[in-house]
């Protein structure tokens, strides 16, 4: 892998990175982002959520909140919170949660490495979301977020970062979720620039959107402004595989296909499948199963795997099988990007939610599933395949507005 360093914008002080850094512009809606930015207009959700400074009811993707997005982020360079960085740089950044830390290397990546395969990717797209993140990177001219990229461990790199960490970070704060972040500055970019040479690849485990948009946009603005352009590469933080969480996505269904909840268990035994009353979460579950709550409580669903599923890096999927086996034949539920029957619930929300929406009656049934393992993922897009929808949840989210690449 070929990494570029790059002059960041970044807090000015340690202070102001815990007032200015937010999550994600995709994992919150208007009304959440504009309740979590209330009382601090410092927040970065003012540029990656800037429609919550317009009217209510404003499309957020329509031209004012581009706009808008932009004058924020100029408002806060010239207000001097954002400071650019002299020279280009490599940084660290750490992220710990529940007592576990994960360390990534930020850098930049070129759109031509996206588009040759060496990062690689899992799953699809939607047009409008990469319109959209287009979109907001030409008007802000600044990539805002950064893409989430895993790649294979190698001990060069760790030694590096270790060594690195070892020195006073920019900042270091805990966020209101309890989550910490620190950003260091690596000292001299050279030894890790060389480090990523032996990488044959990434993966990108999160931002799938955000890579589609760089690679559109830095394409569109390339042909202006030459092969070597800042604006054909894009922010990354690359993680070691082996550091990285992944929470399950768990799956909740409005109704029953027409069936009771006796029914639905005699179809499941009807495929093959096996459904046991179990105490769960208190007992694990194995291989090739998932919890299934319904108004009675919940039971293990287990599935067989034929030779030929076992050895498709998809196919031996949870989150495919289910689909597959008993959500579509039984459920009727047959695009879950589409059907308005199934929606998904974050593990980060634990089971208790679940349990919460079926005796509520929200949802009929719902499916805590197991995480997919990160080694799964890597398999899947090495194979050149798409993951199913919705098939893993990182945790915890990089925070925006920490660093931020303008060009």
């Amino acid at each position: 892998m070929k990494l570029f360093p790059f002059s960041a914008l970044r807090p000015a002080t340690p202070e102001l990175a815990a007032q200015i850094a937010s999550l994600p512009y995709d994992v919150v809606d208007t009304d959440e982002a504009r309740a979590l930015a209330a009382g601090n207009p410092l927040s970065f959700l003012h540029v990656v959520r800037s429609e919550i400074d317009l009217p209510d009811g404003t499309d957020p993707h329509s031209a004012p909140v581009y706009a808008q997005a932009r004058k924020a982020l100029e408002s806060l360079v010239a207000d001097g919170r954002l400071v650019r960085e002299e020279k280009p740089a490599l940084y660290l950044y750490r992220q710990t949660m529940d007592g576990a830390s994960q360390t990534a290397v930020v850098a930049c990546c070129s759109i031509d490495d996206y588009a040759s395969g060496r990062i690689l990717r899992h799953e699809k797209t939607r047009k409008d979301k990469e319109d959209d993140r287009t979109r907001h990177i030409l008007e802000t001219r600044a990539h805002t977020g950064q893409v989430f990229l895993c790649y294979e461990d190698l001990a060069a790199i760790d030694a590096l970062v270790e060594a690195e960490a070892a020195q006073p970070p920019l900042c270091d704060f805990v966020a209101a979720d309890g989550v910490g972040h620190a950003v260091w500055r690596v000292r001299d970019p050279a030894p890790l620039l060389a480090a990523f040479e032996a990488v044959p690849r990434a993966f990108i485990a999160d931002g799938h959107h955000r890579s589609a948009a760089s690679f559109r946009a830095g394409t569109e603005l390339r042909a202006a402004e030459g092969p070597d352009a800042e604006s054909g590469r894009f922010m990354a933080c690359l993680f070691p595989a082996s550091q990285l969480r992944i929470l399950p996505y768990n799956r909740c269904v409005r109704d029953l296909n027409g069936l009771s909840p006796r029914d639905l268990l005699k179809a499941a035994l009807a495929r093959g499948l096996s459904a046991a009353s179990i105490p769960f979460p208190d007992i694990a579950l194995p291989s090739h199963s998932c919890a299934m709550r319904l108004p009675d409580g919940w039971y293990r669903l287990t599935w067989p795997l034929t030779d030929a599923q076992a050895a498709d890096p998809v196919a031996r999927l949870d989150v495919a099988r289910l689909q597959e086996d008993f959500l579509a034949p039984v459920l009727g539920i047959g695009d879950p990007r589409t059907d308005p029957r199934i929606y998904f619930v974050g593990g980060i929300r634990g089971t208790a939610e679940l349990e919460r929406d079926v005796d509520s009656g929200k949802a009929a049934v719902a499916f805590a599933m197991q995480p997919t393992a990160i080694g799964q993922v890597m398999s899947v897009a090495a194979a050149g395949q798409m993951m199913p929808p919705k098939s893993t949840w990182f945790e915890p989210k990089l925070r925006s507005g920490l660093l931020v690449h303008a060009f």
